[in-house]
């Protein structure tokens, strides 16, 4: 479903991703893990068509993603809905005035009408558990009541594959526990789970697959989740524990 060949990407003369190959598979669950600065993010970010590669291809679909593609107001639409991006900070990602309308922009511009817009901005504010705050402005959220709302706005869409940037950051153990059971329902239901973390306490059983990066913004190791998150040696020595 998600094939990188030798993609290479730096932000100015600093790299960011040093010659990546990698396939993602149709409902695959992938934790993406390394030390900060390794290129998690930006990883991230070449898959949801933020950042394109100086070097190297990106297929989605067998399409090669580009940005003169991604310019073209048609293919982009059809891109943006078959995969979602949950920023590692909500506030970047939050920008109506009201929680219900946040949920609803993502449909409206797919051009939905609003009997179908509602229906799935409810379905969401309850999946989520957030239809009390509906009427509230985003900006006055606790951090883990932003991250749901982000989380709905991706989930209203209804993409084949969420990716998300360190989802527990800034939630209370209640909520990353709710995250962790959500998580593992998206990707029993079919979605593909593409998720940068170093919180491995309470993402224990949502992935199969790690793909570890490196501080040389490589990836250094391709594995079962479980055998690298329990191979203390190898976390310690590549600063990732």
């Amino acid at each position: 479903m998600i094939e990188l060949q030798n993609i290479t990407y730096s932000y100015k003369n600093r790299i960011a991703l040093n010659d990546i190959s990698i396939k993602i598979k149709k409902g695959e669950a992938v934790a993406l893990i390394g030390p900060n600065g390794s290129g998690k993010s930006t990883f991230l970010k070449v898959l949801n068509g933020i950042v394109f590669p100086q070097e190297g291809k990106y297929i989605f679909n067998k399409e090669k993603i580009n940005e003169k593609k991604l310019n073209y107001d048609i293919f982009s639409k059809i891109f943006h809905k078959k995969i979602g991006f949950v920023f590692q900070n909500s506030d970047t990602q939050l920008f109506c005035s009201t929680v219900y309308e946040e949920v609803a922009f993502g449909p409206r511009q797919m051009g939905l009408s609003e009997h179908d817009t509602d229906k799935r901005v409810y379905d969401c504010l309850e999946l989520l558990n957030i239809e009390k705050i509906k009427h509230e402005a985003p900006y006055n959220l606790s951090g883990g009541e932003k991250k749901r709302v982000a989380i709905a706005c991706v989930l209203s869409m209804n993409p084949e594959v969420i990716t998300l940037d360190e989802p527990m950051n800034g939630i209370d153990p209640k909520g990353k526990k709710f995250l962790k059971e959500l998580i593992k329902k998206l990707n029993t239901s079919g979605k593909t789970i593409i998720c940068s973390t170093h919180d491995f306490e309470y993402v224990e059983g949502i992935f199969k697959r790690a793909i570890v990066f490196s501080e040389d913004h490589k990836i250094i190791r391709d594995d079962e989740y479980n055998k690298v998150i329990n191979d203390e040696k190898f976390l310690v020595k590549n600063n990732i524990k």
